[in-house]
């Protein structure tokens, strides 16, 4: 049922850090002072269960409302075709230190190659008129993980890596021929070195050098071709948030959301552990019942798991921000979700299968082992781009900075004073909601138009500002359960030639 507009937004949300059986429920209302429309559904109006590809209806609602006004097929994505069908938006060729004993020698063979401020290639607006880039990424264990060697084997052969230099001190426990072999097979040029076997760190780094040199020229040879919309993978985070979080950013990142999955578009959203409360009004939009019943058990497991903590996802500067408890906090992240049915769970490292939208499972299974689910926002965001996100929408009250390796990132700033103080580094001003200077749609629209501007090679701020942060460490996963994913054959679609 189409949501009217609304000043006021009231749901009821589990208090975080108590069990299932003992939870009080709380009812949140959260007040906007713009003409905007907070309406996520709710368990009385649950999405009608639907297979395969969904068209939601979103008459009178955010992404129809964008869609009436975009023609993007006369604006075609531009990607760079791959051997398994998938296209990316960008050409980089990446470094992967695979312990922290061999960090320093591949830093030192990235930064031969950094561009600098001035460079025609650091102020080249579109990435397809520039060098191909060369980015850092690595995992830091001496010891095996599992859920690591997924992860770098998935971002490795992400659609936008065109090459990849593995950098290895030689006695780590990463199986570094596995990675290698995966990244052979998808088509991609690829080397190990290995510091013990090549002389140290000066011979290391030279060679390293050298390939690279040969590896860019390879790809700078290749030309982008058009990118159906069906073929794009967006994900989103969230991260300084405060009180104007939930009321600007992060429903108009729901509501390009929408439109990119009324085009055919996966899009992810994730922060199981900021969504504790939500899971019924995730529930109700469940594609399946089974799906809606798997959603749940996520969210609780997230709440169990922060419990066995004693530490909620609630920060210091959450709180200085103004947000007051974890309900409102959890309601503002899963506006970024918008209003489309839920399709399907992944994990780290899953690739959604078809379009729709698709909620990332960040929270490791079982007792904790490694602590804090994801130390960092670039964690977060490391795991959307190993599940194969084109490009990363952030949103942020408080004003963060960070990039990241491999896929670009759309900084979606919510407080009108944090964009002022830092606009520079904001691509997109949604402050202006609460000014009354613009409505959720038309910020969402702006949302939108970016992505498809980056899709077609144009640059977000921290691209041109040089931020390729990353992040990977320790996590353990179970294998994923049937009743997550859509009832699509994993091998269709995007993960197959």
């Amino acid at each position: 049922m189409p949501c009217r507009p609304a000043r006021r937004f009231c749901a009821t949300a589990h208090r975080s850090g108590t069990s299932r059986a003992t939870s009080r429920r709380a009812s949140i209302c959260i007040r906007t002072t713009s003409k905007a429309t907070i309406c996520p559904r709710t368990r009385s109006t649950p999405a009608t269960p639907s297979s395969g590809k969904t068209n939601p209806d979103l008459s009178g609602f955010s992404g129809e409302t964008i869609m009436n006004e975009i023609h993007t097929d006369s604006a075609p994505l531009l990607g760079y075709p791959r051997s398994d069908g998938r296209k990316g938006i960008r050409n980089v060729v990446a470094v992967a230190y695979l312990v922290e004993c061999a960090h320093h020698v591949a830093s030192a063979i990235v930064t031969q190659f950094a561009p600098r401020f001035g460079d025609d290639d650091f102020d080249a607006v579109n990435a397809h008129d520039a060098e191909p880039e060369v980015h850092l990424i690595g995992f830091p264990g001496c010891y095996p993980n599992a859920y690591a060697q997924k992860m770098l084997a998935r971002i490795a052969t992400h659609p936008n890596v065109g090459a990849v230099l593995f950098v290895s001190l030689g006695c780590e426990s990463m199986n570094k021929h596995h990675l290698a072999d995966v990244v052979r097979e998808s088509g991609r040029p690829v080397e190990v070195l290995t510091i013990q076997e090549k002389g140290g760190t000066r011979s290391t780094i030279a060679r390293g050098v050298e390939w690279i040199k040969q590896a860019r020229a390879t790809l700078a040879a290749m030309r982008p071709v058009p990118m159906r919309f069906d073929e794009l993978i967006v994900g989103t985070v969230c991260g300084g948030s405060d009180s104007t979080s939930g009321i600007t950013a992060n429903p108009a990142v729901g509501r390009a959301f929408d439109a990119m999955i009324e085009r055919g578009a996966a899009c992810v959203f994730e922060e199981t552990g900021e969504l504790v409360g939500c899971e019924y009004h995730m529930k109700s939009r469940a594609a399946r019942p089974e799906l809606g019943d798997a959603i749940v058990a996520c969210v609780e497991k997230a709440a169990r798991y922060y419990t066995i903590m004693g530490h909620g996802s609630f920060a210091v500067g959450n709180a200085d921000g103004g947000l007051t408890t974890q309900e409102e906090k959890s309601l503002g992240a899963y506006a970024k979700s918008g209003a489309s049915p839920i399709v399907g769970i992944v994990k780290p490292g899953d690739i959604p299968p078809t379009g729709g939208l698709y909620l990332l499972d960040v929270v490791p299974d079982g007792e904790p082992r490694f602590g804090f689910p994801n130390i960092s926002d670039n964690a977060e965001i490391g795991e959307l781009i190993a599940c194969g996100c084109h490009l990363i929408l952030f949103t942020t009250g408080r004003g963060s900075v960070v990039g990241s390796a491999v896929s670009p990132v759309i900084k979606v700033c919510a407080n009108p004073s944090t964009y002022r103080n830092l606009s520079g580094d904001m691509d997109v001003d949604a402050g202006r909601i609460l000014e009354g200077r613009a409505t959720l749609d038309e910020v969402g629209r702006e949302v939108f138009d970016l992505t498809m501007a980056l899709g077609r090679g144009e640059r977000s701020k921290s691209e041109m500002l040089g931020h390729q942060e990353f992040i990977l460490t320790y996590k353990a996963f179970e294998p994923i359960g049937p009743g997550c994913l859509p009832i699509v054959p994993a091998t269709a679609a995007r993960v197959s030639a």
